[in-house]
């Protein structure tokens, strides 16, 4: 697979990784608030995240097992949380400049937090990760 047709195939797996990661955090949100609730939908975002780059993506023979490309990918996706959870929270105290804070602008500076870390993580993953 060439690196761009990669990439978007990247883009499409983060995508539907990133719609586990942002509906799920509306669940956790029933239980905890939105702070917190970042971070158990971080974790269902990463699984969704390393097993459809893993069968769809990062798809060359490897000579690393999968455990390894789990510990791996953890590590670079735990710097994605630290970016993804300081960009949301910016985002929120943004947004409540402009409206009042409620479900809404929780949601739309976490589609911001989760947006924020796309290249580095490709990167990241297609030279270290998955690189085998």
């Amino acid at each position: 697979m060439s690196p761009s047709s990669q990439f978007a195939a990247f883009v499409l797996v983060g995508a539907l990784a990133a719609l586990a990661n942002f509906l799920s955090r509306f669940l956790f949100g029933l239980f905890m608030p939105f702070g917190p609730s970042i971070f158990p939908a971080f974790v269902v975002g990463l699984a969704t995240a390393f097993f459809l780059n893993r069968a769809w993506v990062f798809t060359e023979r490897r000579s690393t097992n999968w455990k390894t490309e789990a510990w791996r990918f953890t590590i670079v996706n735990l710097a994605g949380l630290v970016v993804t959870f300081a960009v949301s929270i910016l985002c929120f105290e943004a947004t409540k400049l402009l409206a009042e804070p409620g479900p809404a602008a929780e949601g739309v500076a976490h589609f911001f937090g989760l947006g924020s870390t796309a290249v580095f993580s490709f990167g990241a993953h297609r030279l270290w990760t998955f690189s085998g």
